[in-house]
C-alpha cells in the first residue's frame, strides 16, 4: 500500500505531461489530444511556460532538452546562448568589476530558447508554428491568472521599473499599480510579437518546415533582432553595481549562433543510465553524485535517516567542489570527464567522507587539468554584504513578501516540463532566464534579455572565465534516465544550485527506497549551499544544510551533532520536482505540490 501523497500519480497511456504550472500542463495535453506527439506538445508547454511564469523563464532566456525518440537515440539540444564577441574579461576588468553583474544589460548573452524549441519542432514535431505557439498567444492576449510570486516580484522592483526599467513599468504596472495574485494579467506586447512571427513565416511558405526555418531567421535576423539590437546599442541601464552599463550584444552575436544537437553525457547505476548535458552545464555533477554513492549501501538505509541525509550531502560538496574546478564550455575548456566519472577517482574520493560534516570545499586533482576555486563566503564579499539570499532562488517562497530592490537584484527562477507520448516519445526541458525582474523589458517586444552571463568568473585562472563566445556554465539540467537499456523516466526542476540536489534525492529514493513518482516528490526535502554559488553574489556557505521541518526531530539533532550548519525550512518549501516514466505500456507523471503550481494530468 502507497503512503499518502498529495495527489495522485498520474496514471494512462494515451500521454502525460507534467509542468511547474497547470495551464502550461494543460496546454501540453492539449496538443497530444489534438494528435500532436511529445515534442509539439512541449513546444507549446514551452512557450506557455513563457507567458504565465514570466518571473521564471521567457522568451529572451535558454532551454536546455534532452530528447527520446521511440525509434532513435537519446540526444541533448543545447539552447543556451554564448557570451558576446565583445565580452573579453578586459571588458569587465575595464569597468572595475570582480563579478559580473546579477541585473541589467552587461551580463546578457544571446538568447537561446526560442531557436532550441523551434529546431526541436522542426526535426521531431509534425504540427505547424500557428498550432504550436497559438496557446502562448491566446495567454497572452486574453490573460491568465497570476500566481502569488508574479506579484511579489514586481511588487520589489516597483521602484526600479518607475524610476529607471520604464519599459518593464509599461507592461507590469499599468496605471503604476502592482497586480495582485490572482488577477487577470495581460502581455499584448508578447502576444504581438509571437504573432507577427507566425504571420511573416506564413507569409513565406506553405510548407510547415519552410516556416519554421522562417521564423527562426525572423528571430536572429528579423525584427525580433532588431528590436534588441537597436536597444542595446542605446540603452544604459542600471544594475546590480548601482551604475549604469550597455549591453555588449551586436548583430554578428545573433546571426554566429544557433542551437545545435549534442551526445548525451552518461553514468551507469543499479540498472539505470542516467543522461545529462555536457559540462557547459552543471549536469555531470549529477553523475559525479552517483559516482560517488555507488560505493555506499544506500539500500540498507532509511531515507529520513541522518545517515541517508548526511552520506548525499557530503557527496554533493565533493562533487560540487569539482563542478567549481573543471567545468566550462568544453569548445574552450579541456574537462576531464572520463576522470571526473571513473572508479579510481571516486574510489579516493569517498575517502574525505566522514561521520563529520566537511566545512572545507575540496575539489579533487587532475594532473594540468582544471582551475581555481573562487571562494567567497557568504556576506564577506562587498557585493554580499548587503545581501542575505544567497545563490539563485532556489524557491521564492510561496508567501514571501520580499522588500523592495533598487537595483534588480531580485533573483530568478525556472521552470521545467517533462512529457510522454503514445508512441514513447519522450522530452525533458528546462527553460530559464529573462525573467521580468532582470533587465528591462525590450520595447515592442514586451520580453527582457537574460542575464546568464553572471555564472562567469572574471578570473583567468577559472575553467568558467568570461570569453567571447564561450556558454555560461549554466545551472540549467533536465535529466533522463534509461532502466535497463529502455528509455524510462524524464525529470528534473527548477532551482539553480539546487538542481541536482532535489533531482539527484527524488531519483534515490525511487530507485533505492521504492517511492512512486508522487511520493518521491512529495518527500522531505533538503540541500546545501556549501560551495560557491552559479549566481550574484557567487557567495558559499560551509558547512549549510537546510532541510523541510517534516524530517524526524532525531534526524535534526543527529545532523547538528555530526556538525552540519543545519538550517529549519517550513513545511513543503524546498524542491518543485517534476517527472514522467513509460514502463511496459503504461505512462506515470507526478508533479510538485510546493508553491501551488505544478501539475500533472494525462490518460
Amino acid at each position: 500500500m502507497s503512503d499518502f501523497t498529495t495527489r495522485p500519480e498520474i496514471t494512462g497511456t494515451f500521454g502525460v505531461v507534467t509542468s511547474t504550472h497547470w495551464l502550461a500542463t494543460a496546454a501540453g495535453m492539449g496538443i497530444l489530444e489534438r494528435g500532436g506527439n511529445a515534442y509539439d506538445a512541449a513546444v507549446a508547454t514551452g512557450f506557455v511556460l513563457q507567458v504565465v511564469e514570466p518571473h521564471l523563464n521567457g522568451p529572451g532566456g535558454e532551454v536546455p532538452i534532452i530528447v527520446a525518440p521511440e525509434d532513435g537515440p537519446v540526444k541533448v539540444i543545447n539552447g543556451q546562448g554564448p557570451a558576446p564577441k565583445k565580452a573579453t574579461l578586459e571588458a569587465y576588468q575595464a569597468l572595475d568589476l570582480s563579478i559580473v553583474p546579477g541585473s541589467g544589460m552587461l551580463s546578457a548573452v544571446v538568447p537561446g530558447a526560442f531557436d532550441a524549441w523551434m529546431l526541436m519542432l522542426l526535426d521531431y514535431g509534425t504540427m505547424s508554428l500557428r498550432d504550436v505557439l497559438s496557446y502562448a498567444i491566446n495567454f497572452a492576449r486574453d490573460g491568465y491568472p497570476l500566481v502569488p510570486n508574479i506579484s511579489h516580484t514586481i511588487n520589489r522592483v516597483k521602484d526600479l521599473f518607475e524610476t529607471e526599467w520604464t519599459s518593464s513599468a509599461d507592461i507590469y504596472l499599468k496605471d503604476r499599480k502592482v497586480p495582485e495574485a490572482g488577477d487577470l494579467f495581460k502581455n499584448p506586447e508578447l502576444a504581438d510579437m509571437y504573432d507577427r512571427i507566425v504571420s511573416e513565416a506564413e507569409a513565406v511558405s506553405d510548407s510547415r518546415e519552410e516556416q519554421i526555418k522562417a521564423a527562426r531567421k525572423i528571430w536572429s535576423e528579423g525584427f525580433v533582432a532588431q528590436a534588441i539590437l537597436d536597444f542595446c546599442e542605446t540603452a544604459e541601464v542600471m544594475d546590480t553595481t548601482g551604475r549604469r552599463h550597455k549591453a555588449l550584444l551586436d548583430k554578428s552575436d545573433f546571426t554566429a549562433w544557433s542551437a545545435s544537437y549534442e551526445e548525451p553525457l552518461t553514468f551507469d547505476y543499479h540498472g539505470y543510465t542516467v543522461c545529462k548535458t555536457a559540462a557547459w552545464g552543471q549536469g555531470p555533477v549529477f553523475l559525479q553524485q552517483l559516482a560517488l554513492l555507488k560505493g555506499f549501501d544506500l539500500d540498507s538505509l532509511d531515507e529520513k535517516s541522518p545517515d541517508f541525509v548526511h552520506l548525499v550531502t557530503e557527496s554533493a560538496k565533493l562533487a560540487f567542489a569539482d563542478r567549481e574546478a573543471f567545468y566550462g564550455d568544453p569548445d574552450f575548456v579541456d574537462v576531464p570527464m572520463d576522470v571526473l566519472l571513473s572508479e579510481a577517482y571516486n574510489d579516493e574520493r569517498r575517502k574525505l567522507i566522514t561521520d563529520k560534516a566537511s566545512l572545507e570545499i575540496r575539489p579533487g586533482t587532475v594532473p594540468g587539468k582544471g582551475g581555481n576555486v573562487v571562494v567567497r563566503i557568504k556576506g564577506t564579499s562587498d557585493e554580499g554584504k548587503d545581501n542575505t539570499d544567497l545563490g539563485e532562488p532556489t524557491v521564492a517562497r510561496f508567501n514571501d513578501e520580499p522588500t523592495p530592490d533598487d537595483k534588480g537584484g531580485v533573483k530568478g527562477d525556472t521552470c521545467h516540463l517533462d512529457i510522454i507520448d503514445r508512441w514513447g516519445n519522450m522530452v525533458s526541458a528546462t527553460p530559464s532566464g529573462g525573467w521580468l525582474q532582470s533587465s528591462p523589458v525590450i520595447p515592442g517586444l514586451g520580453f527582457c534579455l537574460t542575464n546568464r552571463a553572471q555564472m562567469f568568473w572574471l578570473d583567468e585562472t577559472s575553467p568558467a572565465c568570461i570569453a567571447p563566445g564561450k556558454l555560461p556554465r549554466t545551472t540549467l539540467t533536465p535529466s533522463l534516465a534509461l532502466k535497463n537499456g529502455v528509455p524510462y523516466m524524464a525529470f528534473g526542476t527548477p532551482g539553480g544550485d539546487q538542481q541536482d540536489q532535489w533531482s539527484l534525492h527524488f531519483f534515490l529514493r525511487h530507485v533505492h527506497f521504492g517511492l512512486n513518482l508522487q511520493e518521491s516528490i512529495d518527500a522531505p526535502a533538503f540541500q546545501t549551499a556549501h560551495f560557491p554559488s552559479s549566481f550574484y553574489p557567487r557567495e558559499c556557505d560551509p558547512g549549510n544544510l537546510s532541510l523541510e521541518g517534516r524530517f524526524p526531530s532525531v534526524t535534526i539533532e543527529e545532523l547538528k551533532r555530526r556538525g552540519h550548519k543545519v538550517v529549519v525550512e517550513p513545511d513543503w518549501s524546498l524542491g518543485r520536482m517534476a517527472a514522467a516514466t513509460k514502463e511496459n505500456g503504461l505512462l506515470k507523471a507526478a508533479a510538485n505540490p510546493r508553491s501551488m503550481q505544478g501539475y500533472a494530468a494525462g490518460r
